[in-house]
């Protein structure tokens, strides 16, 4: 995994190409970024680093919202930059007096003085500090001053479509689909958490599930209904389906996630898992009986062994 630091222990070091931002969900647009980030870093024979933030910025600006949910926690998203080849996330605590600081307080203190760089890579409509004064304008200014190169990457889209973190928020929690969150991510949506108990009802029926506990609350949940899933469970995958939703043919009122795991018998429980969706199979429904629900349970096991073969 790519080394995750806070700022207070951060080693300073000049010879260091980094981008700065919230980067939730490390999608197709941020891609354009950070591997501009670690080609010029490779080129330069320098460390390759994104500074982000924790809690997101605007659930510590907007406070009196219910808060912006996560397409990525700070595991999850260091697990994907470890990917892309990025060397170190450094994560910047945010709170309301960070929130404070001037754009150039921000590159002065905080990027040149604690963390060093030789370059700053930044997109084309980044702004930042207090009340996102900052513009690239800053940086180059700066840049200028205290001896360090700028570089700024142009607009990404996937068709016509302008890649945002918003718009793939939407596309997974309020339209469920899956394959244009997939598109804009480049890779599928991830889900960490863990095993615990749940009331067993899938077992009675022939389809044993594993209840999943999100490791993180504001972390982005699908729309309800039934899902084509790949799990990872201590370094294995494992193809399964999987139900969000409250389980109207039980009466249930509380959301769950279930994971009726193929080709798998074990105890988990306690375990962390990894989930990650490739398609939405259908809706929740309620059923007239168990009978009817274990028909379509194994239609839905059918349909979803097709659609993962392909994956």
């Amino acid at each position: 995994m790519s080394e995750l630091v806070f700022l207070d222990n951060v080693e300073r070091e000049e010879n260091t190409v980094l981008t700065v931002g919230t980067f939730d969900g490390v999608h197709a647009g941020h891609r354009a970024i950070i591997d501009t980030v670690v080609d010029k870093a490779k080129e330069k024979g320098a460390r390759s680093v994104l500074v982000t933030f924790d809690p997101h910025p605007r659930n510590i600006i907007n406070s009196g919202d219910d808060g912006i949910k996560l397409l990525t926690t700070l595991e999850e998203r260091c697990e994907i930059l470890e990917e892309l080849g990025i060397d170190r996330m450094i994560v910047i605590p945010f709170d309301r007096d960070f929130s404070l600081l001037s754009s150039e307080e921000f590159i002065r203190d905080i990027i040149h003085k604690k963390i060093g760089v030789t370059e700053f890579v930044i997109g084309y409509d980044h702004h930042f500090g207090r009340n996102r004064e900052g513009t690239i304008e800053t940086i180059e200014t700066l840049g200028g001053e205290l001896g360090f190169d700028s570089y700024v990457v142009s607009k990404h889209e996937v068709g016509e479509q302008t890649v945002s973190s918003t718009a793939i928020r939407n596309a997974i929690s309020e339209e469920g689909n899956i394959e244009q969150a997939t598109e804009f991510l480049q890779r599928p949506y991830r889900l960490n958490g863990t095993v615990v108990h749940g009331d067993k009802r899938g077992k009675k029926i022939g389809f044993p599930t594993a209840n999943i506990k999100p490791e993180h609350v504001n972390k982005i949940i699908p729309k309800d209904g039934v899902y084509a899933v790949k799990v990872r469970i201590n370094g294995d995958w494992f193809n399964g389906m999987m139900n969000i939703g409250t389980r109207p043919t039980f009466d249930g009122e509380r959301q769950t996630l279930e994971v009726h795991l193929f080709d798998f018998d074990g105890d988990i429980y306690g375990k962390e898992v990894q989930v990650r969706f490739f398609s939405r199979i259908r809706d929740e429904k309620k059923f007239s009986g168990k009978e009817e629900l274990i028909v379509q349970l194994k239609e839905d096991k059918k349909q979803t062994r097709q659609l993962l073969s392909k994956h």
